[in-house]
């Protein structure tokens, strides 16, 4: 295991944000860790990555103990933040650089990353000038610079257009062929895109650790989608296999169903038929958001 975590407690005063939360990661694995505001998800990260000390429990990564072995650990653990804080003033590779000096690598393999992140065309430009995709590639950059083998991302795809999202999507992804990924998102549909297993914590507690695949088993498919117009429900549920069409908010819908029939294609065709731009178009996990519903209430 990579991660082995048994009975964290942690305390503010008389607040308990943490009860007693058992958690094991495996290598190989993407894991979404799920919960409403102030449920503990990053007090928990903070324990994982030493800004908390005083906790308590017992927790191991990579067979080193959390408490006493914590400078061993840290050197295994790449963290992403919220904020995701850069120097604006500084250069691409100029900061890359300079975060690799911090961990004291002799030959860091900053050309690889670059390469690896697509930071290529940009890497001799000033970080104030880049957009949001390409600075949280370049914070991935730094998280990655000293090969760990846990990466924490916190909220990493929040603020990104389409295009960006798609492109961080694949990046963590790939990550997770060989690492352990522990990722912290209020988006449910970045853990059913993104994730192997989802655990949800709710006022300090774990109260769901499942694979996805056991979630989608025996789900109704629900299809989101916006176009750039408003339209009738009788006009989308005359699409072939339409079970109900939901208009949630303006242009946008949710579309339920019949069997397993994926009608994306035909969702286009009738976008194209009547002149309609889709402006977002996703699956959606039924069972997914009831469980995080009914669980966090």
């Amino acid at each position: 295991m990579s991660l082995v975590l048994k009975e964290i407690s942690k305390n503010f005063g008389d607040t308990q944000a943490l009860k007693g939360v058992s958690l094991t990661l495996k290598k190989g694995e993407v894991v979404g860790l799920l919960g409403p505001n102030g449920a503990g998800k990053s007090t928990l990260m903070k324990i994982l990555t030493g800004f908390y000390k005083q906790w308590e429990g017992k927790g191991t990564l990579f067979e080193k103990d959390l408490k006493t072995e914590l400078r061993a650990i840290q050197k295994k653990v790449g963290y992403l933040t919220e904020n995701n804080p850069l120097y604006p003033d500084m250069y691409v590779k100029e900061y890359i650089k300079y975060i690799a000096d911090l961990y004291r690598l002799k030959n860091p393999s900053i050309e690889n990353l670059i390469k690896q992140m697509g930071l290529q065309d940009c890497q001799y430009n000033k970080i104030q000038t880049l957009s949001k995709g390409y600075r949280q590639r370049v914070g991935l950059a730094a998280a990655l610079i000293h090969e760990p083998k846990l990466l924490i991302l916190d909220e990493p795809t929040t603020g990104l257009d389409p295009n960006q999202l798609l492109e961080i999507r694949n990046l963590i992804r790939g990550f997770g062929k060989e690492k352990t990924v522990l990722l912290s998102t209020h988006i449910l549909q970045e853990v059913d895109a993104l994730c192997d297993r989802v655990v949800i914590i709710n006022k300090g507690e774990i109260v769901l650790d499942k694979q996805l695949e056991s979630l989608r088993r025996g789900q109704k498919k629900i299809i989101e989608v916006s176009f750039d117009y408003r339209l009738e429900n009788e006009a989308i549920n005359r699409i072939p296999h339409v079970e109900k069409v939901k208009n949630t908010h303006n242009y946008e819908y949710e579309i339920h169903i019949k069997g397993n029939k994926d009608i994306r294609p035909a969702i286009f065709d009738f976008a194209h038929d009547n002149g309609l731009k889709i402006l977002k178009l996703q699956m959606k996990n039924e069972s997914l958001e009831e469980l995080f519903n009914n669980l966090t209430v």
